[in-house]
């Protein structure tokens, strides 16, 4: 018993680390020297755990996903607008998913990523969540891109904040300014999906 819950310590330690790293340097760039010097162990542990860097990443990344899947669903309230809403909470106080998943662009670009069936099974199911929300007013194939387009609304202020600094002003990564633009995105969608604010 003392030895699994070590091993589960060892693991969690080392994808903190992985996570970590990977956001700051990418695929690429990210060393399994100092992901293992982070975590506090040898870097034989890696492979044991995980096998090579890409397996490392690939775990990293699917386990990110699921916590996003797991914190921030279409069903909480049934509301597309509050799914925006939350999405962009979530990827304001967790900037690291939103780098981990640029670097992964960079890396596969449109190549097929490892894992793929696993993680379009999350989409899947968003999907479907958002399908009950909206009820038979939109097909499957326009609410696929309505999803993309509640996610793209909720994470490109964070992915590219140099870009709503320009456009917003200097001082838009203030908390002010954040609630705003949040409060913006939620009245923006809900009039786009015909059920505009309240005056």
């Amino acid at each position: 018993m003392r030895n699994a819950t070590r091993t589960e310590t060892t693991r969690a330690r080392l994808l903190q680390a992985a996570r970590n790293e990977f956001a700051e340097h990418g695929i690429a760039g990210a060393r399994v020297d100092r992901i293992a010097e982070r975590a506090g162990v040898n870097k034989q542990r890696i492979y044991a755990h995980f096998g090579d860097k890409e397996q490392l990443f690939r775990y990293v990344v699917v386990q990110a996903l699921n916590e996003l899947s797991q914190a921030v669903t279409v069903t909480d309230d049934r509301d597309p607008a509050a799914y925006v809403a939350r999405c962009f909470d979530y990827h304001r106080e967790h900037p690291d998913l939103l780098r981990l998943l640029l670097w992964e662009s960079l890396h596969y670009g449109n190549a097929r990523l490892p894992a793929e069936e696993e993680r379009a099974e999350l989409y899947d199911a968003k999907v479907a969540s958002l399908s009950d929300a909206l009820g038979d007013t939109a097909a499957a194939s326009d609410t696929r891109q309505l999803l993309l387009t509640l996610i793209g609304l909720a994470v490109w202020p964070q992915i590219a904040p140099q870009i709503a600094r320009l456009v917003l002003g200097p001082d838009a990564a203030t908390d002010a300014e954040q609630e705003r633009l949040r409060e913006f995105l939620v009245d923006f969608t809900r009039t786009a999906l015909g059920n505009p604010p309240a005056a």
